[in-house]
């Protein structure tokens, strides 16, 4: 091809490849959820550190379906694969896996500690995706220019959140010291 070279034919296929992966890995929206659902779609990316030890680390997708009287939360790998769905109800949280085994937990939070060792604050996500505090109190709260919330502390959790749209927050930085070791979550939305 007279005018390209190999290297820049390289640089844009590998390029071309990224992109490609990248728009797999955030799952479909969920099918079947009732109208005035609250969606969201995107990548998560979550790491534990022990003092002393290695880091543990699982990234992927989220997909995320709820109508207040069930929540629904698809996790992909990071090529799209489904791999688990929780689904919430209240008094009752359930982990279905890809091959249909099955974790129970009276709670979310409980569910996907049990599941992933490292607790995951699912029950706050329901309130800190739509841009609000919820029920438990919080410590330092902190409001951007547009006096959307921006961060606070909440049942131990350093809560971050940025670049808005008209749902919510579409960036969330949560960290968190608990039982020895350093708790890093990061979601970002690609839509709703």
């Amino acid at each position: 091809m007279p005018g390209i070279s190999f290297l820049r034919l390289r640089g844009w296929l590998a390029c071309g490849l990224v992109c490609l992966l990248a728009a797999c890995a955030t799952p479909h929206r969920i099918a079947g959820g009732a109208a005035h659902a609250f969606e969201r779609v995107g990548r998560f990316a979550v790491s534990a550190t022990g003092y002393g030890g290695p880091q543990q680390a699982v990234q992927g997708g989220f997909a995320w379906n709820d109508d207040a009287s069930m929540l629904r939360l698809d996790l992909s790998n990071p090529l799209g694969s489904i791999l688990a769905r929780v689904q919430v109800r209240p008094g009752e949280s359930i982990l279905t896996r890809a091959d249909g085994t099955q974790e129970r937990a009276a709670d979310p939070d409980g569910l996907v500690e049990q599941v992933l060792g490292s607790a995951i604050p699912v029950a706050g996500l329901r309130d800190w995706l739509q841009g609000r505090i919820g029920s438990l109190p919080a410590e330092g709260l902190r409001k951007d220019e547009a006096g959307r919330i921006a961060g606070f502390v909440q049942n131990g959790w350093h809560v971050e959140l940025s670049n808005y749209d008209s749902q919510g927050p579409r960036l969330l930085r949560l960290t968190r010291d608990n039982a020895g070791r350093h708790i890093s979550v990061r979601l970002v939305v690609d839509g709703n």
